[in-house]
């Protein structure tokens, strides 16, 4: 009864709830299932009794935004972080704990998506996820291109597609297939072959700015060449997004949704409806933002310092530590769901993720530092971009079948442990100048081609 009270509350607020009906309701997306999975369930018959209305509205979107999730405790990193820095504690400290922070933020901003969505209908609702999914990568490489470390801005991103692809995916697989040995493992194979085909135009956008200086003739100057490649790359990728998404919104949706068969736990049951109010939604998805730029900002800030202190490269903090516990709350999700033998919400978040990574978040990072006078490339240099490429070939012949087993996790999870053993031993200097894409440093070969 008085959960229902703070519902009607909620529609007061709002006029109505336009996705309340089953028709107009947004469809559960891969990513919303996931998100989901790592929900509490609040019970509000303590704040519903608060005499006050906007006292009561109040605790109740705190109960609702804070608490509402698994991810609560790593909330007071966030505080910590800020006073690490103010107080000018070591630079290690603020890096971390800024980590620990992004890491529930990264799911809420999820779960405020999904809220607005009841309100703003399916294909609004489908654009926020769209756009908003990896909201926390995209706010990290804008700080870095604003310092100008372009190489911080290539591995976090880089590390953020072979995250989804081979730890996410391999975990995944992995643990279904031990905790499934009984049951056959199926999935849709359609998704995965549309994501599939995607990654495979985003590498073959990467490959031909690298190979283009290779393929040049020694004494030609390529780096203005490759550059306006990139950019034109760039274009096209974004605009197969754009296709990608109204593929995924309306002519295909169904291609997309998961499908929740059989028995619903009860943080899938607490999704079909809206829990705040879409004012107090949007209200607490910027002021999330604004946090995720803070520690963003803190965590460019400190990398370098990090790094030293610790003894490990810049490279591998970017690749592997970065995606890990930036995106902890959906990989877990992803897990959650392959224990319960639904692969294709699984699928839906590794797959769906790199593809948004790939083909949306990297092309907008270069136009974005076009537009600031930054000379970012899709050049990801050659042993970057071998391993990006050896990953998607790897994944589209794991899931070519339709079907799964613990021996495909585990061969995926350990091409991901030799990827970032690779990039441990690997002490690449960290350029941060604004010319540092003149990709003739980058490349002695053609010094010897020229002697």
């Amino acid at each position: 009864m008085a959960t229902h009270s703070c519902n009607e509350a909620y529609v007061v607020e709002n006029g109505g709830l336009k996705g309340s009906s089953k028709e107009t309701r947004p469809g559960r997306t891969a990513h919303n299932m996931s998100s989901s999975s790592l929900r509490k369930k609040s019970d509000l018959a303590l704040v519903s009794k608060v005499p006050c209305r906007c006292l009561r509205m109040l605790l109740a979107n705190l109960q609702e935004v804070i608490l509402g999730t698994k991810l609560t405790i790593l909330f007071p990193a966030i505080p910590l972080a800020v006073v690490a820095e103010f107080y000018s504690f070591g630079r290690p400290w603020v890096f971390a704990l800024s980590l620990l922070g992004l890491t529930p933020l990264a799911e809420r901003v999820s779960f405020l998506t999904e809220q607005i969505a009841y309100y703003t209908g399916p294909t609004v609702g489908g654009l926020l996820n769209a756009t908003c999914g990896n909201a926390t990568e995209l706010i990290i490489a804008i700080f870095a291109l604003s310092q100008h470390k372009i190489e911080v801005v290539k591995y976090s991103l880089l590390g953020s597609v072979l995250s989804n692809l081979l730890l996410v995916l391999g975990t995944s697989l992995l643990c279904g297939g031990l905790a499934n040995l009984r049951k056959e493992q199926k999935y849709d194979r359609r998704q995965a072959d549309v994501n599939s085909l995607m990654l495979l135009l985003a590498l073959l956008c990467h490959l031909l700015p690298m190979l283009f200086r290779y393929a040049g003739a020694p004494a030609t100057p390529t780096a203005d060449l490759t550059l306006n490649l990139s950019r034109a790359s760039s274009i096209v990728m974004l605009l197969a997004y754009v296709v990608y998404i109204f593929f995924q919104l309306v002519t295909h949706r169904q291609l997309f949704e998961a499908q929740e068969e059989g028995e619903e736990d009860d943080n899938t049951a607490s999704g079909e409806e809206a829990v705040i109010g879409f004012w107090s939604g949007f209200v607490w998805l910027v002021g999330m933002t604004l946090v995720i730029a803070l520690l963003s900002e803190y965590v460019v800030d400190t990398i370098e310092s990090a790094s030293a202190s610790w003894g490990l490269s810049v490279s591998f903090l970017s690749i592997i530590l970065l995606p890990i516990v930036g995106n902890a709350a959906e990989h877990a999700g992803a897990i959650i769901f392959a224990f319960k033998n639904k692969l294709d919400i699984t699928l839906g978040v590794a797959l769906g993720s790199a593809t948004q990574i790939a083909m949306f978040v990297v092309p907008l990072c270069v136009v974005v530092a076009w537009t600031m006078g930054i000379r970012m490339d899709l050049n990801f240099n050659l042993l970057e971009t071998c391993s990006l490429a050896l990953s998607i070939i790897v994944i589209a012949f794991t899931l070519q079948d339709g079907t799964s087993h613990y021996m495909k996790g585990f061969v995926l999870l350990l091409c991901y442990v030799v990827i970032g053993a690779c990039f441990f031993v690997l002490r690449t200097p960290l350029t941060d100048q604004p010319n540092m894409n003149n990709l003739e440093l980058k490349l002695p070969t053609e010094a010897v081609f020229r002697a």
